[in-house]
């Protein structure tokens, strides 16, 4: 071959002895076949295997097995970002005429894409309070195909009885989906409870470092993962083999990172519903709904807990905030870096509750010394507690 060809064209090396710990990052968008028939007959590939470099590469395929290990299921689809795989499973499973049933307190951005989007497309939606358990019965309709849950609840933290709404929903036909991402399968199993869709954000604790936008779907259905894959096929959904590194790098440590986090906020969420006039939310509490649920179910507490302020503390939120050293104020949360996000959810609520209409602070308990975040949250509070 002439230079020119040369410089294209990569040559074989010996791989047999090469042995590393880390994964190589494989970035494809062409993927090459051997001969003729095998690219005539790509189409018949099964969804483990290449074709384009949209459906995968072999950085993918590891971290979904991790994943599917972790959740105990099936198979894994990984998507570009956590609202992104909540979408491809209401997409995979609702047509115009369907129902879904969604949890008061998902994710906000959940009822949104119900709202903005299924609508339009002749899909209606609606909720369920926090806590229904069994009671999700009165709030399903003749054309329901979908139950969407999360627990804990976003921001206000309250816990599921998902066993029994699983139950409800095989009893009536109805998939069941839930947002995992507080647990982790570290601290949850889903689908060891017959749900039939368990969604994280990679985003937060299996990324662990604020840098990386990704989410995964988990079942323990082959036709399920089939329509996942479709619909990402036919939106041209895909996700980044270096971001996929770098989750895969974050998986390392992340039970490290969860168990030391989840102790140090235990402490302090504590502490502060000890020693200041507020209300801490988190199932840890047994003031939380659902807490004896939690108990039962959970293998423990990740780092994330919402504290609700005083209607008099209010008017000195800015500046206490603007006094945090070493907590950032941002949203997101499963970083290394502590963040406290102020947030409000009476736009998003249907239940009448009074916390609905107060500030209601979320902290994200990170990797920095303890003594450390403990002086700022003190200091904090102290100066929100001032008369």
């Amino acid at each position: 071959m002439r230079d020119m060809t040369l410089t294209v064209v990569h040559p074989e090396v010996d791989e047999e002895e090469y042995a590393s710990l880390s994964v190589p990052t494989h970035r494809a968008s062409t993927i090459v076949f051997g001969n003729a028939k095998a690219y005539a007959e790509r189409g018949a590939r099964d969804l483990d295997s290449y074709s384009y470099g949209m459906h995968g590469t072999p950085t993918q395929r590891i971290l979904e097995a991790q994943l599917t290990a972790l959740e105990g299921g099936l198979k894994t689809v990984v998507l570009p970002s956590g609202q992104a795989a909540i979408a491809a499973i209401f997409l995979a499973e609702l047509t115009p005429g369907d129902h879904v049933l969604i949890a008061e307190t998902a994710y906000p951005p959940v009822s949104g894409f119900c709202r903005n989007f299924l609508q339009t497309l002749g899909v209606t939606w609606s909720t369920y309070p926090p806590g229904v358990g069994a009671g999700i019965a009165e709030h399903v309709t003749p054309r329901t195909r979908l139950i969407w849950l999360e627990s804990p609840g976003s921001t206000t933290m309250e816990v599921e009885d998902i066993p029994a709404i699983v139950a409800i929903a095989r009893q009536k036909g109805i998939r069941t989906g839930i947002d995992n991402t507080w647990a982790t399968p570290l601290l949850y199993k889903p689908l060891a409870q017959g749900i039939d869709y368990s969604m994280q954000a990679l985003t937060k604790y299996p990324s662990g470092h604020s840098d990386i936008l990704m989410g995964s779907v988990c079942v323990n259905d082959l036709a399920l993962r089939k329509r996942l894959r479709d619909i990402m096929r036919m939106l041209g959904l895909h996700t980044a083999p270096d971001a996929i590194t770098l989750v895969l790098r974050g998986l390392e440590t992340m039970a490290v990172r969860l168990a030391h986090s989840g102790s140090v906020a235990t402490g302090m969420l504590q502490e502060i519903a000890a020693a200041y006039p507020v209300e801490v939310l988190s199932p840890v509490l047994e003031t939380c709904v659902g807490h004896d649920i939690w108990k039962r179910d959970f293998a423990g507490a990740s780092g994330l807990f919402s504290v609700v302020l005083p209607e008099a503390w209010e008017s000195r939120l800015d500046a206490a905030l603007d006094s945090l050293q070493v907590i950032a104020i941002g949203a997101s949360w499963g970083g290394t870096r502590s963040l406290i996000a102020p947030m409000t959810v009476a736009a998003h609520r249907s239940t009448h509750h009074p916390r609905n209409e107060r500030t209601i602070l979320r902290i994200s308990i990170g990797l920095e010394d303890p003594a450390d975040l403990r002086a700022d949250l003190s200091r904090f509070f102290d100066l929100l507690a001032k008369a």
